[in-house]
């Protein structure tokens, strides 16, 4: 992809691996005023490859209403006939909250799926933190019943509460000395965690 500073209209940038028929595309688009030349570009890839592109967006619930609007123009080429991308907004529930308002109806009302993610259950969230340990390399038991019961507890199962109460409780543990996070280590993470 030719990289220009200046350059005030998207780029594409598109390439097959050999023999395995799916290609990557980068649509750079420096602006949100560009919204006319990318949605050409994104009809073009479709008509060409007779494939959709997919814009993936995560941490939508960050973007302004500015934003917002220039996705649903991206998405509304002719008409709803035929979009020439499927976009995927992933956020916060403050991005539901954001598109209910009255000024993106119109965004509103061309999101097809929607999908809250449910809090982890208690066994989940032990499931998660063994998968994520086992992911750095650790196979042996690192929490104890009591640790995870309260990382889960006070995270309410949410992901990312969990990861960083995680973190927190294993330093926690390393500072003390101990091999092994315990609950008296996941307290000192809750308490740094949610002090103000």
């Amino acid at each position: 992809m030719t990289s220009s500073r200046n350059n005030r209209h998207p780029q594409v940038e598109g390439g097959e691996e050999e023999g395995d028929g799916v290609g990557v595309v980068v649509v750079a688009v420096p602006f949100f005023g560009a919204v006319p030349a990318a949605t050409a570009l994104l009809a073009t890839e479709d008509n060409e490859r007779v494939r959709v592109p997919i814009l993936i967006i995560e941490e939508a619930h960050l973007l302004d209403h500015e934003q917002l609007e220039a996705i649903r123009m991206l998405t509304n080429d002719e008409m709803d006939s035929n979009s020439p991308l499927a976009c995927l907004l992933i956020g916060q529930p403050t991005l539901r909250h954001k598109i209910k308002l009255g000024v993106l109806a119109a965004l509103d009302q061309r999101i097809q799926v929607r999908y809250n993610m449910p809090s982890m259950t208690g066994e989940e969230t032990a499931s998660y933190l063994v998968h994520r340990l086992a992911l750095a390399g650790r196979s042996d038991t690192l929490f104890t019943d009591d640790a995870i019961t309260l990382i889960h507890d006070t995270a309410r199962g949410f992901p990312r509460a969990v990861n960083n109460l995680a973190v927190q409780a294993l330093l926690s543990a390393y500072t003390e000395g101990k091999p092994i996070v315990d609950e008296t280590s996941a307290r000192a993470a809750v308490a740094e965690v949610t002090a103000e």
